[in-house]
């Protein structure tokens, strides 16, 4: 294949308070021979990005688990790709398929240690690793297993339930044997959760309905697995079991605001018992191995079950499409 003369990156360019802005990122050109291989790194061809919420609070300056992007830098984000070119001592060849954190980059030079070579087991696609195999896919085992303490009989309510953690979460409550409902922001998404992955009862926050119907079919909750804070969360204070846990994976419903509002009905944590915590999925890298295994297992055997959202047309739709993780635009994995 012959190589480009240049290639696109996309970088950040301002830090918006609220929403993502056109000009919060901007496309560079450069040359391709820029791009030079040292001791044990490669050059990979990017295929595939991931768009994550965790991706707004990336470009805010303030103090994370990670450094924020700085003005200028390729914004950070998961990829697939394949290995084109190796440097001396590298472990990888060309052909090799991998994951990375190379950003928003069209081809990326990394150093060995920061890639994963991927061999994908049978009943499983190179796109699984950016979902169910990937951050997604650990995110909701790691929450679901060690902060919720999920056990078989209980009641499991998880929030932002139709994108790529949520949705993954409700199918491992449902292995557990939990009883498992989900919020969501349409009527589509939540006939796709009670046909397709057979929640117990899906609700729409949208609805006028919402609070009266979430008290009346689930009642007391034991584990709430919350992807989007906010008045959700405060409302779901109110209605926890004795010894009830909350998982506090994200608040994707003030990452755009600049002062989030504080939770009202939290004293209620003090007379059930409750325990509320928050994790980040690194944490567990550890155990990542098995945690990959069984995942795997439950996509081969069509126990868990994937939807992606795929936005084509180049590396420029990236900035595109990110708000859509925002506004609800997405279901499954953008």
């Amino acid at each position: 294949m012959p190589r480009p003369t240049q290639f696109k990156r996309i970088v950040l360019n301002s830090r918006p308070e609220g929403d993502i802005e056109p000009d919060t990122f901007r496309t560079e050109v450069l040359p391709f021979s820029s791009l030079k291989l040292g001791e044990n790194e490669i050059l990979i061809q990017c295929t595939w990005l991931s768009l994550d919420p965790a991706m707004r609070g990336y470009i805010r300056d303030i103090r994370s688990y990670l450094p924020p992007v700085k003005i200028g830098e390729v914004m950070r984000a998961m990829g697939l790709g394949v290995v084109i070119e190796v440097g001396p001592g590298s472990c990888f060849k060309v052909g090799d398929n991998v994951s990375g954190p190379w950003g928003m980059t069209e081809f990326a030079v990394m150093k060995d240690k920061f890639v994963d070579k991927l061999v994908i087991p049978r009943g499983v696609e190179p796109l699984d690793f950016l979902s169910v195999l990937g951050s997604s896919g650990l995110t909701a085992y790691f929450g679901l297993k060690k902060i919720g303490e999920l056990k078989a009989g209980e009641k499991l309510v998880v929030s932002g339930a139709a994108g790529s953690v949520g949705s993954i979460a409700c199918q491992l409550g449902k292995a557990a044997g939990a009883k498992v409902y989900a919020i969501a922001g349409s009527d589509e998404k939540c006939r796709w959760l009670e046909k397709e992955l057979g929640v117990l009862k899906a609700f729409n926050y949208k609805s006028p309905s919402f609070y009266n119907d979430l008290k009346k079919d689930v009642g007391y909750l034991d584990v709430y697995f919350d992807n989007v804070g906010g008045e959700i969360l405060d409302f779901l204070l109110t209605r926890l079991n004795k010894d009830a846990r909350i998982v506090l994976c994200g608040a994707i419903s003030a990452y755009n605001a600049p002062k989030p509002k504080g939770l009202q009905s939290y004293l209620n944590l003090i007379s059930q018992r409750a325990k509320i915590q928050g994790f980040i999925v690194m944490d567990y890298t550890s155990e990542y191995p098995a945690a990959i295994e069984e995942l795997g297992k439950g996509l081969a055997s069509g126990l868990i079950k994937r939807k992606f959202h795929i936005v084509e047309g180049g590396i420029e739709k990236a900035p595109v499409a990110l708000p859509m993780l925002f506004s609800g635009g997405n279901t499954g994995k953008l």
